[in-house]
């Protein structure tokens, strides 16, 4: 059967879709880039209303595009909302996340209408489907956790994805063995909440990092999205000791106003993060501090968002994404009163906007100078462009087919988002 596959979410999910690709491929299918296929896969994500949204509407295009494919709807919608989803006709199969091999399952012997979506309990273990690649990329992602025990106020993943559970530091091993053999030379850990690592079991996220680093041929390790409140002194000091680990450390903030930060049901105080960013400094030189930030949040009053703002100035971030907060059915945030109106969201998402591209611009300048090792991904007309180790977009001017390399580049120029660089 020729399937194609289509992915909605976070790196998770791609992660996810990457894993479905290659055991359906071990039984013999076929993947396709586009369809018309026999088969489309639609992995969806539910972080906001507007994802379901946008997972509807891709459901029914699919359908109406190629209306003789088998198609199949999983992921994060499919978990959280299993009675919206079993109305979706135009989905053949719909499976939810917790058994990955149900899908492979329900594709390689199709006959009927298959709806099959088993809740998540506490005391689920860890299970996923592994990876030797991922598609055209230079880096690869390797998932390492699942679930989130947070239960953040304004947040459906809980729901989606259930209680935190983490991946046998062997079988990370074995991948990371896997991806070296077919190239890859920079991995990045990723999870639902991937800095809660390790809860319940004597390990935590640095073995991760070090089982991965321990393998010859894998030169960078690089984590996803961290909360705050997880990470120590002593983690830091025993990630510092790996030369292989990259100084990104992408921090979820959400808010710099502790009384928004309570009503978001957040874990950790501006205070704290903002001492947890002085100790990242100080552990790793040249380190790179991003985030996400959101405005607009329920009861987030003019004086509460001039606070955020003030200590978004205060951090000085290398780059955050800003985004409006969205109502979700099901979580405590969608029942509070004073929700902001669209076009206050609007207007602080602007605000905030300028003063973190603000910052991200004095980041990229603090590079003018310096001399990196750049991993290359992509080239174009002469100039190729990659990413240094705390994750600093470089381009630079040559004929050369860098892709893959890692090479030595000196920064001659900063611009809005990136940098330029000339090979030394």
């Amino acid at each position: 059967m020729n399937i194609h596959f289509k992915t909605l979410g976070c790196k998770v999910n791609q992660y996810e879709t990457q894993a479905m690709k290659e055991a359906l491929l071990k039984c013999g299918h076929t993947a396709l880039d586009k369809i018309p296929a026999d088969a489309v896969i639609i992995n969806s994500c539910t972080v906001t209303a507007e994802s379901d949204r946008k997972v509807r509407q891709l459901l029914h295009r699919t359908k109406k595009d190629n209306p003789g494919a088998l198609i199949l709807l999983t992921g994060c919608m499919v978990q959280a909302f299993p009675d919206k989803c079993k109305e979706l006709t135009d989905a053949d199969i719909i499976i939810g996340n917790r058994n990955p091999q149900a899908i492979i399952n329900a594709i390689s012997n199709y006959n009927k209408r298959v709806f099959e979506v088993i809740p998540h309990k506490n005391g689920d273990v860890y299970s996923s489907l592994n990876i030797t690649g991922f598609s055209e990329r230079t880096r690869a992602f390797m998932k390492i956790e699942d679930g989130c025990n947070r239960y953040c106020s304004y947040c459906i993943i809980p729901k989606a994805r259930g209680f935190v559970r983490s991946r046998a530091i062997d079988d990370i091993k074995a991948e990371a063995k896997a991806l070296s053999s077919n190239g890859y030379v920079e991995i990045v850990l990723v999870g639902i909440n991937l800095s809660a690592y390790g809860l319940g079991t004597e390990n935590n996220i640095c073995d991760a990092v070090e089982a991965v680093c321990s393998v010859e041929d894998i030169k960078r390790v690089r984590l996803g999205s961290l909360e705050p409140d997880h990470i120590t002194d002593e983690m830091l000091i025993r990630l510092s000791k790996q030369e292989k680990f990259c100084p990104q450390f992408h921090l979820s903030l959400q808010s710099g106003c502790d009384e928004t930060l309570k009503r978001m049901n957040r874990h950790y105080t501006s205070e704290f993060y903002y001492d947890l960013v002085c100790r990242i400094r100080r552990v790793f030189k040249n380190a790179s501090i991003t985030t996400d930030i959101m405005v607009g949040f329920a009861g987030e009053t003019e004086d509460e968002f001039q606070k955020s703002v003030d200590f978004a100035k205060k951090v000085g971030f290398a780059r955050a994404h800003i985004f409006v907060y969205s109502r979700r059915a099901g979580t405590s945030a969608d029942l509070m009163p004073n929700q902001i109106s669209k076009a206050d969201q609007s207007e602080r998402a602007k605000r905030m906007s300028a003063v973190t591209k603000a910052s991200e611009k004095e980041f990229l300048l603090s590079q003018v100078g310096g001399v990196f090792p750049v991993l290359f991904e992509a080239a174009k007309n002469g100039i190729s462009e990659g990413y240094t180790p705390n994750y600093t977009k470089v381009y630079v001017n040559t004929d050369n087919d860098l892709k893959g390399q890692i090479v030595n580049v000196k920064i001659t120029k900063a611009n809005d988002e990136s940098v330029i660089g000339e090979i030394i």
